[in-house]
């Protein structure tokens, strides 16, 4: 994609187009867009919810201004993304809902098969990382739907994230009598920095064309969560109303999660960056200050 050109900010009619943003449908990003309709932010975005990797893609491919996406395919298009400072979905120390579920030791799982419950391709490299490196495994992976029971019936072992990792975590894995390993607290285990699964960035062709919206989408986000957070046992039983946790349960997990962006969530995506072989020019460039 042509990504010189600058958006058009204008509709047929002259008015201001509002800033197309990406939201993603699970509830580790909850606290990210509960405060937007207390604030009114939201009556000035066209939101669009889906998956972390489809909202990765959109973004990448001009269908979205402004939006979440996955640390791999961040580092992968850098150069067409600007990252939004101070805003992520990142853990220092175990995430709930990042995990291997496993029957068998991780140092027994060379040549198992083991189950990737998503296409996450941060998630999933994360987990190869981790079991390459760190056990000295090398699984026979494939992918299939987050079902743990019918993945258990097919594989030693699983990779899930978001929600169905969550219910992994903290009902089915213990039901089963699985092994439930956290891969945010592995990852810190190994290397004792944070890990960031997503940031929020915006195309630099929107950026040049609507400074002042990435820069207001950007104030509205931060906004959100920061209200979110000083209200997070609010925003925990809201939540509890339609999902299977109660209140108690969501408010710890939304406290675990780090949805911050600072010099030490950049040293643990430049170590990552390095682990995984991108080269060393790969930086987060983040959106400057006015």
């Amino acid at each position: 994609m042509d990504t010189s050109a600058p958006a058009d900010t204008r509709d047929h009619t002259g008015g201001a187009i509002r800033p197309r943003v990406g939201h993603i449908q699970f509830l580790n990003c909850v606290p990210l867009y509960w405060g937007l309709a207390r604030t009114g932010a939201l009556l000035d975005l066209e939101l669009t919810k889906d998956t972390p990797e489809k909202l990765s893609e959109q973004l990448v491919d001009g269908q979205l201004d402004i939006g979440p996406v996955t640390l791999m395919e961040y580092l992968k298009h850098a150069d067409e993304l600007v990252a939004l400072p101070d805003i992520a979905v990142g853990c220092d120390g175990p995430v709930m809902s990042c995990v291997i579920v496993s029957q068998l030791p991780l140092d027994r799982l060379d040549g198992e098969r083991v189950a990737l419950g998503s296409t996450s391709r941060t998630s999933v490299r994360l987990a190869e990382l981790l079991l390459s490196e760190r056990y000295g495994v090398s699984p026979d992976y494939y992918r299939c739907p987050p079902d743990l029971s019918l993945m258990m019936q097919e594989a030693s072992a699983a990779v899930l994230i978001g929600d169905a990792a969550l219910r992994a975590n903290l009902h089915d894995g213990p039901r089963l009598g699985l092994e439930v390993h956290d891969l945010g607290q592995m990852w810190k285990d190994w290397t004792g920095l944070p890990f960031v699964f997503a940031i929020w960035a915006a195309r630099r062709d929107y950026l040049a064309s609507s400074p002042e919206a990435v820069h207001a989408v950007h104030q509205a986000f931060l906004a959100s969560r920061d209200l979110s957070l000083e209200e997070v046992h609010k925003v925990a039983e809201q939540a509890a109303r339609w999902e299977s946790f109660d209140a108690d349960v969501l408010r710890r997990y939304f406290t675990t999660l780090d949805f911050s962006l600072g010099a030490d969530q950049l040293s643990g995506i430049a170590e990552f960056s390095r682990r995984v072989g991108f080269p060393p020019d790969k930086r987060v460039e983040l959106l400057p200050a006015r």
